[in-house]
């Protein structure tokens, strides 16, 4: 990032690039992190936004695209800073992220090695709950052919009833 560039600063837009810096980042939690991602997301969409249309009536001008994208560089210089700091911040907060994450994890497990000291669950009402798992894994465990088979059956089984309704 060069330091001219961040002269074309407003101030409330330096201050927004001072917090993406990591010091400052370290300070936030998920929430806060999530928040300012959201703030610099909508600063570079709007200089980008405006390169685009700024670059859009040069090239008429100037007859290509390329000699075109180089003379509004005010608002690409910023659109560029503001893609650093988003950078910074999404950086960041995949790493809350992925604390957050291991966090829960071993808190699961913690309360899952709690629950098997306790000693077996008490099983719910043995034949329904039984009728119900043989049932549901019976249709999970049928292959696509018998699946085409039994649909098969099912629809000449459907004709021949039709035939015999129509005499």
């Amino acid at each position: 990032m060069a330091k001219a560039t961040l002269g074309n600063l407003t101030s409330k837009e330096y201050e927004l690039v001072l917090e993406t810096e990591k010091k400052n980042l370290d300070t936030l939690d998920e929430d806060g992190l999530d928040a300012l991602l959201t703030r610099v997301r909508r600063a570079r969409t709007k200089y980008v936004k405006l390169h685009r249309a700024e670059v859009a009536e040069q090239v008429p001008v100037k007859a290509a695209r390329g000699a075109a994208s180089r003379a509004p560089r005010r608002s690409g210089d910023k659109a560029e800073i503001f893609e650093e700091s988003l950078a910074r911040v999404s950086a960041a907060l995949a790493k809350a992220a992925r604390a957050s994450a291991a966090e829960l994890k071993a808190e699961r497990l913690a309360a899952a090695a709690g629950e098997a000291a306790k000693g077996p669950a008490e099983p719910a009402s043995g034949p329904a709950k039984a009728s119900r798992a043989k049932a549901s894994s019976k249709v999970g465990s049928r292959a696509p052919v018998q699946k085409k088979t039994a649909a098969s059956s099912k629809a000449q089984g459907a004709r021949r009833q039709a035939k015999s309704d129509a005499r």
